[in-house]
């Protein structure tokens, strides 16, 4: 591949639309690579226009036409179906360098809303999917980049399944800490950008259940609290423990073996 097509080293913080997202194939080291070259990134620009959104801003709703897409510069997106019973399910949390807008038949799969206050790029459709069509290196990252969404909601999915209340929340901060690893930042602290009820739509439990899963995990010595927003994991093997306690356990009736 020439060179001047590779993917970015960092991604600097202007000049147009950018993505990252784990290596397909080979190592990354754990981090997430920044996929457009500055090149790319300008060219996606020129189709865009720069979006703001208060937090608690609706972006789109289900169902609506989906006339674009928007990639995310900096603040939290909460991406969720609305249930007949009025609540949510947050299907995911999405963050700097990601996209939102899936589609099927041209509406809007999920609504997504402002989760902080968030800037982004706003991609028409038919541009995005004109520069796509003469650019097969760009539509590549753009597809690596949709592999990894799938990826995260596999992850999601996995978190879900567990039937503990304790080893999901347990599971949401490891997520969490492996993405600020992933994007090369301090995990000194886990941040929680989101309020404690988009966590417990997030996690499937009630927002008391969740409350009293975190005072466990202080109580066990996994973790502590600086303040309601910074979680510092002081024991990644009793957080680790916890996590691994699944539906097996309770299924099988017996306990887990550990090495």
């Amino acid at each position: 591949m020439n060179s001047s097509r590779r993917a970015h080293p960092r991604g600097p913080p202007g000049g147009g639309p950018s993505l990252a997202a784990m290596a397909l194939w080979g190592s990354s080291g754990g981090k997430r690579a920044h996929l457009l070259t500055d090149e790319e990134r300008a060219q996606l620009a020129v189709i865009s226009s720069v979006v703001r959104f208060k937090k608690g801003t609706r972006i789109y709703r289900q169902g609506d036409p989906a006339d674009a897409i928007f990639n995310i510069i900096g603040g939290v997106v909460k991406s969720y179906k609305s249930l007949p019973d009025g609540r949510q399910h947050i299907v995911a949390f999405l963050f700097p360098d990601d996209l939102i807008g899936l589609a099927e038949e041209g509406r809007y799969v999920n609504s997504a809303d402002a989760a902080t206050a968030v800037i982004g790029y706003r991609i028409p459709v038919t541009a995005l999917e004109t520069r796509l069509r003469k650019d097969p290196i760009l539509e590549s990252h753009v597809i690596c980049k949709i592999c990894h969404e799938l990826r995260e909601a596999q992850r999601h999915a996995f978190l879900l399944s567990e039937h503990r209340a304790l080893a999901k929340v347990a599971l949401f901060l490891q997520l969490l800490e492996n993405y600020q690893a992933a994007r090369g930042e301090s995990v000194e602290e886990v941040y929680l950008p989101m309020n404690r009820s988009d966590i417990s739509d997030y996690v499937g439990m009630s927002l008391e259940a969740v409350s009293r899963s975190f005072r466990s995990l202080v109580s066990r010595g996994a973790i502590t609290f600086r303040d309601r927003r910074h979680v510092k994991i002081i024991n990644h093997s009793q957080l680790e423990s916890v996590a691994s306690e699944s539906e097996t356990r309770e299924s099988l009736g017996r306990p887990i073996r550990r090495d």
